[in-house]
C-alpha cells in the first residue's frame, strides 16, 4: 500500500484534480444560479455539449481561444433561453423541457459538427489553452506544480466561485434572485418581475456550463469527440444537491469529485493487475453518492424550486 500513499504526497495527483474538477465547478455553478430562481435545469448535459462542440469549432474555423470561450457562452445563453421561455412564462415541466434540451443540444452539436467535417474520420486538433505560471505562487514547493501551474480557464472557474457568492449574498441582485427562489410572490410585491429574473438566472447559468463544455474541448483536450461530456452534466445536478445550493460547497463538492477520479486512474495504474478495472471506474461515483447521500440529509432546497410562477397568483 506504499504506492497508494504516494499518490496522495505527488504534486501531479492535485494538479489532476483540479483539472478533472474545473468544468464541474463551472457546471454546479450555472445549475446552482438556475435553481437558486427556482427553476431545474436537466438541460445542463446537452449544453456542456453543445459548448464542447461551439467552442472548438470557433477556433477550429480561425477565432482565437477566448474567442471560442464566448462562442461557447453565447450557445449556452441561448440554449438556456429556449429553457427559460418554455419553463418560466409557458410554465411548462422543468423536468420535461430539461431533458429535451439536452437531447436537442446534443443532437444538434453532432449534426453540426458532421455538417461541417462530412469527411473527417479522427477529430481534427487545436491548440488549446496552455498552463499559466503565476509569479511567486508557482515557484511555491508543492502548492505551485500543484495550484498553480493550471490554464486560465481553471483560473476564471475559481474567480466565478468568489463572484458568485458575492454576488448572491452581496448584492441586491442575488438577494433578488434567492427571493425569486424562496418566495416569488413576495418579490413581484416588491415590483420586480420574476419573470426577466428567472429567464436571466438561466440563461447567466447555461453560459457558465457552456464554458465548462468548452474546457473540455479547449483545455483539457484539444479536439471535440461524441459522448466525451460522459454524464458531467448529471453529476453537477447531484453536487448541487451535495452543496446544500451554496457556491463555496460547491467548490468543494466538485473538488472532491476531482480527487475521486484521479485518484481511481493512479490507483488502477497501481494495483490494477489484481483488480478489475472496473471497480476503479465506480469508484469515485460510488464515493460520492455516499458524500451525497451524508450531504443531502441536511439540505436547505429553495422553496419555490420547480414551481411555476404566474403573475398575480399567491
Amino acid at each position: 500500500m506504499d504506492g497508494v500513499g504516494d499518490i496522495l504526497i505527488t504534486a501531479s495527483f492535485w494538479a489532476a484534480a483540479l483539472r478533472i474538477a474545473t468544468p464541474l465547478i463551472l457546471g454546479v455553478l450555472g445549475e446552482l444560479i438556475c435553481e437558486r430562481a427556482g427553476v431545474l435545469n436537466l438541460g445542463i448535459e446537452g449544453i456542456f455539449t453543445a459548448g464542447a462542440m461551439t467552442g472548438w469549432m470557433a477556433v477550429y474555423l480561425g477565432a482565437d481561444l477566448w474567442t471560442g470561450v464566448a462562442v461557447a457562452a453565447l450557445t449556452g445563453a441561448a440554449f438556456g433561453l429556449i429553457h427559460a421561455t418554455l419553463t418560466v412564462p409557458m410554465a411548462m415541466s422543468q423536468h420535461v423541457s430539461g431533458i429535451g434540451v439536452t437531447l436537442l443540444a446534443t443532437s444538434l452539436s453532432y449534426f453540426t459538427y458532421r455538417m461541417v467535417l462530412p469527411d473527417v474520420t479522427s477529430p481534427p486538433r487545436i491548440e488549446p489553452f496552455q498552463p499559466v505560471d503565476l509569479p511567486v505562487l508557482s515557484d511555491l514547493p508543492f502548492l505551485g506544480p500543484a495550484l498553480f501551474q493550471q490554464t486560465p480557464l481553471t483560473y476564471l472557474a475559481l474567480a466565478l466561485v468568489g463572484i458568485t457568492a458575492y454576488v448572491l449574498y452581496r448584492t441586491p441582485l442575488g438577494l433578488a434572485v434567492r427571493a425569486t427562489g424562496e418566495n416569488p410572490a413576495a418579490v413581484e410585491a416588491q415590483g420586480l418581475s420574476v419573470i426577466a429574473i428567472r429567464m436571466g438566472a438561466v440563461m447567466v447559468g447555461s453560459a457558465m456550463m457552456a464554458i465548462g463544455g468548452a474546457f473540455l474541448t479547449m483545455s483539457a483536450f484539444n479536439a471535440f469527440f461524441f459522448e466525451m461530456v460522459n454524464g458531467r452534466g448529471w453529476i453537477c445536478i447531484a453536487l448541487v444537491v451535495f452543496a446544500s445550493w451554496r457556491p463555496g460547497k460547491a467548490l468543494l463538492g466538485a473538488l472532491l469529485f476531482g480527487l475521486f477520479d484521479a485518484f481511481q486512474v493512479r490507483l488502477q495504474q497501481a494495483v490494477g493487475a489484481v483488480v478489475p478495472y472496473q471497480i476503479f471506474l465506480m469508484l469515485p461515483y460510488i464515493l460520492s453518492i455516499i458524500a451525497l447521500i451524508v450531504m443531502a440529509r441536511r439540505a436547505s432546497y429553495p422553496k419555490a424550486l420547480m414551481v411555476p410562477y404566474r403573475k398575480g397568483e399567491r
